[in-house]
């Protein structure tokens, strides 16, 4: 049986029939321009998502009576419908070998899902807006991932990474905050916060227009891909057949990330579970998010540096770690401090973990099967977003709404104990049997 190929060496293999061998030897330079504009370019579409989602499930829940269910059904079918699109998009940018035209294309839809949800006086108008919404998000989002794997120099890929998901939680935090101030400004008009939110939207749109450039040639290779590469060929087919190149590393942590994904809680559910156990009022109700990404943001980008210097993998323990913390503060319900104390152990699990795992798609997926590969991710991320909040919703619904941590926390701790065949089958340096 012949071998598989290895991409460890700086030698690159052929990327287009024209092209030759692009970029022979990998640069260690600092982090590219492009990661910082599409990192701005995330923090201002994340405030003006911060801005919806912090009231969104309120209005739902208090204003349009839809129960618990009802929102973790809505929540976990719009997350598929954005998952699904993560992976198509995915694809379709590695055939085209064209990714900023898919990204406006995906985030246009976005933009117009705020005036629709500023106009929406029915549940079912809401539910088209958060359908636009996460249609234009995962659209936007592997080809937005394939850029920065495209750009980012061998030894900065987690820094990189970690960079961008840092800006982007300080959008989420500072959309909080603003969302606060909106919600006394208007006297408690959700349609109103809503329209607000479009403005820090269309300034997302207009920079990645004007600002934003597709980078021509790849800065790095695939330097840990252990499935066997498919000929050069002047494009990469669109077919899902080329999940077998993606290599068997990458589908164990694919596996673990599922499970860990699984036992995620929605924010809408941190949301509603704040407001009810501690009776915070209304104008309150964005100070989840905002610790919840203070977490986040404190995390990714320094779990970014350590993973370029560390076994990544195992780094995940970490996000674990930190994840069981916060079910356990957020079920305890001791007080209101230790609740948020779980909300920011929620945020920093989800910086950490989510960081280390972009990072090994980039690392360990072939070159011209980025856009395949992080659109693999973000599918089976939904099918485990939509998991979790269905769960979500039927444990509320059937009693306590702290059950739901409950039940996260079981799923954590399936999680740690995968960890070990995980780091055996799937650890970057591992000895051959």
């Amino acid at each position: 049986m012949k071998k598989p190929q290895r991409c460890d060496s700086v030698e690159t293999r052929t990327v287009t029939g024209t092209r030759g061998i692009l970029n022979r030897q990998a640069r260690d330079g600092s982090v590219p321009a492009t990661v910082w504009q599409i990192g701005v370019m995330m923090l201002l579409m994340n405030i003006s998502f911060i801005m919806v989602v912090s009231f969104s499930g309120l209005y739902l829940r208090l204003e349009l009576g839809v129960s618990a269910l009802s929102i973790g059904l809505i929540e976990g079918f719009c997350e598929t419908i954005s998952h699904l699109m993560k992976l198509f998009s995915g694809m379709v940018s590695d055939f085209f070998r064209k990714r900023k035209g898919i990204i406006i294309f995906g985030y246009l839809f976005s933009v117009l899902s705020r005036p629709v949800l500023a106009f929406a006086y029915t549940s079912e108008l809401v539910f088209i807006a958060k359908i636009m919404e996460r249609f234009g998000n995962g659209v936007q989002a592997s080809p937005r991932d394939a850029i920065i794997a495209d750009v980012a120099p061998r030894k900065r890929i987690g820094g990189s990474y970690g960079l961008k998901r840092s800006l982007a939680y300080i959008g989420s935090l500072s959309g909080g905050l603003i969302g606060i101030w909106a919600i006394q400004a208007t006297n408690n008009n959700y349609q109103q916060v809503f329209g607000l939110a479009s403005i820090p939207a269309g300034l997302a749109m207009l920079l990645l227009i004007f600002c934003v450039r597709e980078p021509k040639r790849f800065d790095h290779p695939a330097v840990a891909s252990e499935a066997p590469l498919p000929p050069p060929k002047l494009k990469t087919k669109f077919s899902i057949k080329n999940f077998k190149y993606l290599g068997s590393a990458f589908w164990i942590l694919i596996g673990l990330n599922a499970v860990i994904m699984t036992a995620k809680i929605n924010e809408t559910f941190l949301i509603i579970t704040m407001q009810q156990q501690v009776q915070s009022s209304l104008v309150w109700a964005p100070l989840t998010p905002i610790i919840f990404n203070l977490g986040a943001a404190l995390s990714s980008y320094p779990i970014g540096l350590l993973g370029d210097k560390l076994d990544r993998i195992k780094l995940l323990r970490i996000g674990i770690i930190f994840l069981l913390l916060a079910d356990v503060a957020m079920y305890s319900c001791y007080s209101k401090e230790v609740m948020y104390l779980g909300i920011l152990c929620w945020g920093i699990q989800l910086g950490t973990t989510q960081n280390i795992f972009v990072s090994l798609i980039a690392e360990k997926v072939p070159e011209d099967l980025r856009g395949t590969g992080f659109g693999v991710y973000w599918l089976v991320n939904a099918l485990a977003a939509f998991c979790a909040d269905t769960l979500s919703g039927i444990v509320a619904q059937g009693g306590e709404w702290t059950n739901i941590f409950l039940a996260s926390g079981l799923i954590g701790l399936l999680a740690m104990g995968l960890m070990f065949p995980v780091i055996r089958y799937a650890a970057p340096n591992r000895k051959k049997r």
